[in-house]
């Protein structure tokens, strides 16, 4: 709920009577990560043997060291891990040297060695795209490319489209046997994009990119069912992290990097199984680990 260990317990104190210190509610969150390892762990083998995972990570801050919190996940699991390093080293160690799923990402080369079905976000294509426009339109008119504009245009219209197209196709508002005829032409359509050099740097090393070997992640959501074209869902998933940062500032130990990993995963990963989170939580407490295993998925077989 995003509450402090103060204001908790001023919250039991004022409703309820029941007097206690922030440190005892420190106390129960150390408790519940001890006691939620196992499951944690588990967690992460699901998620590295998962047919669609989406990755990302955002910024974190432990005693005043900048680190990074990675999310790997989907509708129906959430697996966070904070650390100090960005590299690829931990992505893989995230996910698993031998990923076989689709991997859902934005173009951070961490992930380049992992798995070999990729689905690169069109969104932030799209975003890449509007700011290399708005930039451009700020230079003097004698640096100005005349490519660059017609180049983010034609690219940002493309995007639009294949964004619209892959969510009626995952609402079944469009026949699957379209979306081969809608890569192929969209395929034709980004070459001739991508067909003249830029000037302008920016707009020269988006270009590169889309005309290189990586042009078929573009378009694997056309290929794979359940794969979509965004990674909308990994930022959604790493908000609740971003506004519990700026409410706590970070953390200060080892300890508490691992504490806030382990009960976010379990946390979201039970709302995404429509588990009300207290509730697994008071048997994570309360009972051994395999019961509070089968507690957290709504189908425990």
């Amino acid at each position: 709920m995003g509450l402090p260990y103060r204001k908790t317990a001023e919250l039991f104190r004022e409703l309820f009577g029941l007097k206690f210190v922030p440190a005892s509610a420190l106390g129960f969150d150390r408790k519940a990560a001890t006691q939620g390892m196992p499951i944690y762990e588990d967690l992460g083998d699901k998620i590295r043997v998962s047919n669609v995972v989406h990755a990302d990570e955002t910024s974190w801050r432990s005693d005043g060291v900048g680190h990074s919190v990675r999310f790997a996940g989907n509708e129906n699991l959430a697996f966070f891990h904070i650390d100090r390093h960005r590299s690829a080293d931990v992505a893989q160690t995230l996910l698993g040297k031998d990923f076989a799923g689709t991997l859902v990402r934005d173009r951070y080369a961490a992930y380049n060695g992992i798995g070999v079905a990729w689905q690169v976000c069109l969104a932030h294509i799209l975003t890449n795209a509007k700011e290399i426009h708005a930039e451009h339109a700020l230079l003097p008119q004698t640096e100005k490319d005349p490519a660059t504009g017609p180049f983010c245009d034609r690219l940002r219209d493309l995007c639009t489209r294949l964004c619209e197209a892959g969510q009626k196709l995952q609402s079944a508002k469009l026949p699957w046997k379209e979306a081969a005829k809608i890569e192929k032409r969209s395929i034709r359509e980004l070459d001739q994009i991508c067909k003249q050099t830029l000037r302008l740097k920016p707009s020269e090393t988006l270009r590169t990119f889309l005309a290189g070997p990586q042009k078929k992640s573009l378009f694997t959501f056309l290929r794979r069912p359940g794969v979509p074209p965004t990674n909308n869902h990994a930022e959604q998933s790493l908000r609740h992290l971003v506004i519990f940062r700026k409410i706590c500032f970070g953390t200060r130990s080892d300890r508490r990097l691992q504490t806030h990993s382990i009960l976010s995963s379990l946390v979201q990963t039970a709302r995404r199984q429509a588990v009300h989170p207290r509730k697994f939580l008071q048997i994570l407490l309360t009972a051994d680990t395999a019961t509070a295993q089968a507690a957290l998925y709504n189908n425990s077989s």
